[in-house]
């Protein structure tokens, strides 16, 4: 019962070491960078940053000023940027000054924010599966049958099929 040679069962906790989570670091109002800034935890920004940042998350506090491209996980906006922003969730605040497009899965933008560019939301990777996995309708026909089709394009892009131009025999 208490002796020292019994064995208890490894558990999944004792098998992986613990990460503590860090701060997120920090750029202060009166700090500017030239070059890019990388980071696999949270970054805030309130200086001024003129490159690309790659990081999970990322705040830009009132006072802050970049010029480059953003690629985050998670965006929050109350500052100055011109340039794209590729993120899964991005919100813009009412104080946020956005020149650029974004790229996104979810979009907030708060009354009173400004925003020059385009948004297009990118599907996500479950999405995505799904629609290729999806078989596409066929449709047959004779060799000898002659079917005309006339397509328009659409505002898009997609080409859209006129039903009143096809013959069918």
């Amino acid at each position: 019962m208490f002796s020292k040679s019994s064995k208890r069962p490894v558990s999944a906790l004792d098998s992986h070491p613990v990460i503590k989570s860090s701060p997120p670091s920090l750029i202060s109002a009166d700090l500017k960078i030239v070059g890019d800034v990388s980071s696999n935890g949270e970054i805030q920004i309130d200086g001024t940053v003129d490159g690309d940042i790659r990081t999970k998350s990322l705040l830009v506090g009132e006072t802050a000023k970049i010029q480059g491209e953003i690629i985050a996980d998670d965006v929050h906006v109350h500052g100055t940027i011109n340039g794209q922003i590729k993120a899964r969730s991005v919100t813009l605040a009412k104080t946020a000054h956005m020149v650029g497009d974004i790229l996104h899965e979810d979009l907030a933008i708060e009354t009173g924010a400004f925003l020059e560019g385009h948004c297009k939301r990118m599907v996500k990777t479950a999405e995505a599966e799904e629609t290729k996995n999806v078989p596409a309708q066929r449709v047959d026909t004779k060799p000898n049958d002659q079917t005309s089709t006339e397509s328009k394009g659409s505002a898009s892009g997609a080409a859209a099929t006129d039903p009143r131009s096809i013959r069918t025999g």
